[in-house]
């Protein structure tokens, strides 16, 4: 259950985060509402993340380097912002590194 609420609270961050992109730095009011109830969203989920026993820097960790590389297509889908192959080789060595604090949390644990 852990992993569906930290599901959630990647795929509201990055909703709130390409809202906030499609404001226009709040020029577009319309979107303030779909911003903050989506930043908060994600927050009460990755709370409930940890409420089922999640450590912190295993489910921050996943967050953040989904949210990257999430954030990142999807801004190059919907809104032509680059994405160079350097970049991309940067997501992947942040998905290495939590695949690694996810792999070190397990064998603890163990």
């Amino acid at each position: 259950m852990s992993y569906l609420f930290l599901a959630g609270a990647i795929l509201l961050e990055v909703s709130g985060t390409l809202a906030l992109r499609q404001s226009e730095g709040f020029r577009k009011k319309k979107w303030i509402p779909v911003v903050a109830v989506a930043y908060v969203a994600a927050f009460l989920c990755l709370s409930g993340a940890l409420a089922e026993g999640m450590q912190v820097g295993v489910a921050y960790g996943i967050w953040a380097a989904t949210g990257v590389a999430l954030t990142a297509v999807a801004a190059r889908i919907l809104f032509k912002e680059p994405l160079t192959a350097l970049m991309g080789l940067g997501v992947v060595l942040i998905a290495g590194g939590v695949l690694l604090i996810e792999l070190a949390a397990q064998s603890v644990a163990a």
